[in-house]
């Protein structure tokens, strides 16, 4: 198999040499690196023509146009990728020598797996561990890894995604599947959730990426306690809910156009009432409705357990 690495860069240059001497360190090294910059206004790009010259394969790099956004910037990325295997890669982390080696072994092993994450270590800006693992701080635990490994990976990550694009590899065959990714959706997000509706998945209980935690980073790992979930959810307003809704319906129309791929039809049952969730999240929100026979009907059709957070959520419907 070739593996690609789509790395998306925008104003890095701070951390990006280490990113690159981490890639360039595999053991198993990549047979290409897909680079491409958001319109940088650091030295991101001189930094990348730099290592291009002298790490000993091949890397392609690219300048986009005008300014995508970190979800297009990837959906770029990986279209440009020429490799069996794709794995993404963000431009602040640092990964362990075995990443490669180990993910390549994932899709060898079983030609039937669609895509592979792993766990990741936390750092801090300067690079020092911090006491807790990637999973750890998502709440992604055993019983849940269970469910991904044994075939039930759509039933997670319908209810929230708990792959993270950097530490996520897939197979080039879903391209087309995957692309384009719709304006309101994150990369990781949507690459997961419909490879897990047309195939296996694996999560790998190992940190096989540094995965660096600072101020600048658009999404990271900040372990929130129960009264800080419940703050949040309860600033959320009619078009969040709405917004999420269309998202799930989004990738059930994807999903559709692709039937023939599907695992089974259930899928398009899970994403159909993922959607009707949150429509009837949004609609608790509006104006002079009376919200506790939907509360009731929500609870009664098991969507609060399967579709957002269980008791937690349907608290914020009730307290709002």
């Amino acid at each position: 198999m070739k593996i690609s690495v789509a790395l998306c860069t925008y104003n890095g240059g701070r951390f990006l040499q280490a990113q690159l001497e981490s890639i360039a360190a595999q053991h198993r090294r990549p047979d290409e690196l897909v680079v491409c910059d958001d319109r940088s206004t650091d030295d991101s790009m001189a930094v990348v023509r730099r290592f291009a010259a002298a790490c000993g394969f091949e890397v392609r790099a690219e300048v986009n146009e005008r300014n995508l956004g970190s979800t297009q910037n990837f959906s770029r990325a990986v279209s440009r990728c020429r490799g069996d295997i794709i794995a993404l890669a963000d431009q602040d982390d640092l990964w362990l020598p075995n990443k490669l080696r180990r993910l390549e072994g994932v899709f060898a092993e079983d030609a039937g797996v669609g895509v592979a994450f792993s766990d990741a270590a936390l750092i801090d800006d300067a690079g020092r561990r911090l006491p807790r693992g990637l999973w750890e701080s998502i709440a992604f635990d055993r019983r849940m890894r269970q469910q991904v490994n044994g075939g039930r990976a759509l039933e997670v990550l319908v209810k929230r995604n708990v792959a993270t694009g950097a530490c996520m590899a897939f197979r080039a065959e879903y391209r087309e599947l995957l692309l384009p990714i719709p304006g309101k959706w994150v990369h990781d997000g949507w690459f997961a959730l419909l490879i897990a509706a047309v195939a296996p998945c694996r999560a790998i209980a190992e940190p096989l990426v540094e995965y660096r935690q600072h101020g600048g980073q658009q999404i990271g790992a900040r372990k929130e306690n129960l009264y800080r979930q419940f703050l949040r959810g309860m600033r959320q307003k009619r078009d969040d809910f709405a917004a999420i809704s269309e998202n799930y319906a989004e990738a059930r129309r994807r999903l559709a156009a692709f039937r023939s791929r599907l695992r089974d039809d259930g899928a398009l049952r899970l994403l159909d009432e993922k959607a009707e969730h949150f429509r009837a999240k949004a609609l608790m929100r509006e104006p002079r409705i009376w919200r506790y026979p939907i509360i009731v009907r929500e609870l009664l059709r098991r969507h609060y357990a399967r579709y957002s957070r269980g008791w937690r959520s349907m608290a914020q419907d009730l307290f709002m």
